[in-house]
């Protein structure tokens, strides 16, 4: 998919040297920021073993942000390891992904897309990237139970 500002999202299908690197930056920013029995993040061979449609933003051969579709069922899915490299903040990574992976849902055939996400701070600029792509608060989904760390949202196709 060509985006504007010579972004590119491409489907990954097995965990490159890049993505690899970025699911582990991922992996290690979430297990520093939230204790691991709140703590949901998953690395990138969980990821594939999970069946999850992996995506990478890039500008040229740079890789600037990553994220994912797992199944959950066959009308639900779940949004998992958005993340977009610090450097490249403020650049639409975080907001072309989540639309890209919302497109991708619907061609899935998809009803639903949640996530879980953290409830303190350091988590409020995705919550609010969500909010801006009509997620909507809900109650824990799938295997997730109450969590004060937790924040879980949700949005109909």
């Amino acid at each position: 998919m060509e985006l504007s500002r010579g972004f590119r999202i491409d489907p990954i299908v097995a965990p490159t040297w890049d993505v690899a690197e970025l699911v582990n930056r991922h992996f290690d920013m979430m297990r520093a920021q939230t204790p691991s029995e709140s703590c949901h993040v998953m690395s990138a061979d969980d990821l594939f073993a999970a069946g999850a449609h992996v995506f990478a933003l890039r500008d040229d051969d740079t890789m600037l942000g990553i994220g994912a579709l797992k199944p959950l069922s066959a009308d639900h899915g779940e949004l998992k390891s958005m993340h977009t490299k610090a450097e490249a903040r403020g650049r639409g990574v975080g907001s072309a992904l989540v639309q890209h992976i919302l497109t991708k849902g619907t061609d899935l055939g998809l009803l639903r897309i949640s996530l879980e996400t953290g409830s303190e701070d350091p988590f409020a600029p995705a919550r609010r990237l969500y909010e801006r792509h009509g997620f909507t608060y809900c109650a824990p989904f799938g295997d997730y139970v109450d969590d004060p760390l937790s924040v879980f949202m949700t949005r109909t196709l």
